[in-house]
């Protein structure tokens, strides 16, 4: 693959490393060289992680009017702008018109669904002006740029241009009706987003219950042998780790007559060791049975996103993480604890920076699989990887970092989809 910068005047230095001479580039839609390749990605619609202002929006790159932009919004992390090249294209060629502010580190993806991604090219030393990646091969509906690393410290990403070229078809696919937003997309929203907290819940209960229907599991209990007594309800609230009693403490306060209130004492009782002592098959049958109150449902929600959910994507956020690496926080806080999963992101750390400390978001959430691997390991009741190697995992090679549908997965040998 060859790869020059600026315009196409070029010199040869010792040991034959090329040189370019950076002029500001010419806006054309015709190819070079005497190639039969077209520009095919001017007039199709565009999409961003994110736009400063309604003036830089997505739609700017694939204009065709050098004066126009795209500028992300600010702050650290991935940001990223893509063009629906309408259907299937082979892609050859992808000139980037840099602003002041542009990546240090980007790939350049092609996607057929838009979820799952294939590198067509890749750099950690972007210096900005005009890009000019040449000899691609690959094809897909949907091109786009995954910015990973800032040329500053500050502000975020921006973009004059962005033209693919092949051999066609090239016609524009204009946007009529659509007005011009600096909104976030649903595509790039955080785990806190309604559809995307949906998919994070069935996720988890994929893993936690082998089913998608999270709300069929408020009425889980038993003893799996991880040496943490009974394992319950949403998230596996547990008898031996104090969220246990915590749900039925906020359940008997907010609904004194219930069918676990007499356990409570039991409970007190039981924290910290994986003994049933006062508990038996009257409990389990009780947990049960309270599965069918609205008021227990509600209480078992609001314990969910108050230990493990809210905690985890705030944590991820401050790390410049986006929806997966938020999900990835989330589920292991489910496993290990909250503090496990700070002592797994803590060795994740030592391997790789954030994307908030300026480091590369893919290079870090695979530091911190591999560190909760590692620790799934060391756990004979959690010792199967799958809820990682065969689900987080995969959604990271596929550079799914917004958790986009559809996603395909395998936990503990099943297979799940959802799709769109």
């Amino acid at each position: 693959m060859r790869f020059r910068v600026g315009s196409f005047r070029s010199f040869t230095l010792a040991g034959g490393i090329a040189a370019v001479l950076c002029v500001p580039p010419a806006v054309s839609v015709a190819a070079i060289g005497g190639s039969s390749d077209v520009v095919i990605s001017q007039g199709r619609p565009a999409l961003a992680s994110s736009a400063a202002s309604v003036a830089w929006t997505a739609s700017a790159v694939a204009d065709g009017d050098g004066r126009t932009r795209w500028t992300s919004g600010s702050g650290a992390g991935t940001q990223w702008v893509q063009i629906d090249l309408g259907a299937a294209q082979e892609v050859r060629r992808v000139r980037l018109s840099w602003a002041k502010v542009y990546a240090k580190a980007y790939r350049l993806q092609l996607s057929d669904n838009g979820s799952v991604w294939t590198d067509l090219y890749r750099t950690g030393t972007g210096n900005g002006g005009a890009d000019d990646v040449l000899s691609l091969h690959g094809s897909g509906r949907f091109l786009r740029l995954l910015a990973t690393q800032r040329s500053v410290e500050s502000g975020g990403y921006s973009l004059w241009e962005m033209q693919a070229y092949g051999p066609g078809p090239s016609g524009p696919v204009t946007e009529s009706g659509r007005r011009p937003s600096a909104a976030v997309p649903a595509a790039a929203a955080a785990l806190t987003a309604a559809q995307k907290k949906e998919t994070a819940l069935k996720l988890v209960a994929s893993a936690e219950n082998s089913t998608l229907n999270w709300r069929a599991s408020y009425g889980y209990i038993e003893d799996i042998g991880d040496g943490r007594g009974y394992t319950g309800g949403l998230v596996g609230f547990t008898s031996g780790t104090a969220d246990m009693l915590g749900v039925v403490a906020e359940y008997t306060r907010r609904k004194p007559s219930n069918p676990l209130a007499r356990y409570l004492p039991a409970l007190r009782s039981v924290n910290g060791t994986d003994s049933h002592t006062g508990l038996g098959s009257g409990f389990t049958k009780a947990w049960k049975a309270s599965a069918t109150d609205e008021v227990f449902r509600s209480v078992q929600e609001d314990a969910r996103d108050r230990v493990y959910f809210d905690p985890a994507v705030r944590l991820a956020q401050g790390d410049g993480l986006r929806a997966l690496g938020q999900f990835a926080y989330y589920d292991a806080a489910v496993m290990h604890g909250p503090d496990g999963m700070r002592s797994i992101r803590s060795r994740a750390a030592r391997a790789a920076r954030t994307p908030a400390q300026g480091g590369d978001e893919i290079a870090y959430l695979t530091a911190f699989l591999n560190a909760r691997s590692a620790e799934m390991r060391t756990e004979e009741a959690h010792s199967d990887l799958g809820r990682v190697e065969t689900a987080q995992r995969v959604f990271l090679r596929a550079s799914n970092l917004d958790l986009t549908t559809p996603l395909t997965w395998k936990v503990y040998g099943d297979q799940y989809t959802l799709g769109r």
